[in-house]
């Protein structure tokens, strides 16, 4: 297969809006992206229902968009770990291992910043 030419001027944002756009229809598919994704509209229905502060949707919305750019790299690393190493390796486990760690890292960022703008609504924040 060969590779696809270089574009440039608008060409080249169409094209990389088009390989954006399969990067997410790929990222769909995990089902951890599926559940981070329910997560956030959840988060977002709650903030609406208390009546959150616009810093509140602000900080989730970019926290989420930071999660799924993580979970991007790290589906990548898979992807690429799978394909490079098909038996099992030690250093292939480890790849994985820290590309999940980077991803629960921020999945407590979320829970913390739910935590804090809902603290806040009720008092309880400083």
């Amino acid at each position: 297969m060969d590779r696809p030419r270089k574009q440039a001027g608008l060409g080249h944002v169409v094209a990389a809006t088009r390989y954006s756009l399969a990067g997410v229809r790929r990222l769909w598919r995990e089902t951890a992206f599926q559940h981070e994704t329910l997560a956030f509209a959840l988060i977002i229905g709650v903030f609406v229902v208390a009546g959150a502060p616009m810093w509140g949707f602000v900080g989730a919305i970019l926290l989420y968009l930071l999660t799924a750019s993580i979970e991007s790299l790290n589906t990548a690393v898979e992807e690429l770990t799978d394909h490079a190493s098909p038996d099992y390796s030690k250093m292939a486990e480890h790849a994985k291992d820290l590309g999940s760690f980077a991803v629960f890292c921020l999945l407590l960022a979320n829970g913390v910043w739910a935590a804090y703008v809902l603290a806040s609504l009720w008092g309880w924040a400083v």
